[in-house]
């Protein structure tokens, strides 16, 4: 079992820590504003990696979009075909098992969410680091918050305990059936 696992694992995308940051600088270098958002913005408000992760999250403004799109087409991404892919949230993959999974809104004057993923303007308020690079991420509260309404996993535990351990927080009932035997 543990090698079927162990498979399964290494033939699954990975983000690994080092491209992660490479992205982020990029995206930094062409005055492209993002926030880090899913398991990487778990470890980045932790300030170490805690497990590996699939792919890199970003929630971005809609306007930013296509030069984003075009910045990862010219490195070789190419869309991720996904039942759930929209023009707000879609996945960009490189034959390097790299994947970028983009998530943009656009908020009016007033800081209303007007279009795409409706993230709270607080929630995209956090700070972290990435192997020692600073980045914006998701606030605490948010990502704990936003590990509702979907079947939960081993991942989902380990994310909101250590967040909930780290930052003085209750658990959430909700993973209360999730025990240190279910998770190994």
């Amino acid at each position: 079992m543990q090698h079927t696992n162990d498979f399964e694992q290494q033939h699954q995308p990975e983000m690994s820590g080092d491209a992660a940051v490479q992205l982020l600088q990029l995206f930094a270098q062409h005055g492209i504003d993002v926030i880090v958002d899913g398991g990487w913005s778990v470890d980045a408000l932790l300030g170490e990696q805690t497990r590996r992760h699939n792919d890199l999250d970003i929630a971005l403004q809609h306007k930013d979009v296509p030069k984003l799109r075009a910045l990862l087409e010219a490195l070789g991404f190419k869309e991720v075909p996904r039942d759930d892919s929209w023009e707000c949230n879609f996945v960009l993959g490189d034959d390097k098992g790299h994947e970028v999974d983009l998530h943009s809104y656009t908020f009016d004057a007033e800081g209303r969410h007007i279009f795409g993923v409706a993230y709270p303007p607080d929630s995209l308020t956090g700070s972290g680091s990435i192997q020692g690079y600073p980045v914006k991420c998701i606030s605490v509260e948010w990502l704990i918050k936003f590990h509702y309404g979907y079947p939960l996993d081993a991942d989902d535990y380990h994310d909101v305990n250590a967040l909930c351990q780290r930052f003085g927080i209750a658990l959430p009932a909700e993973f209360e059936r999730f025990t240190s035997e279910d998770i190994e």
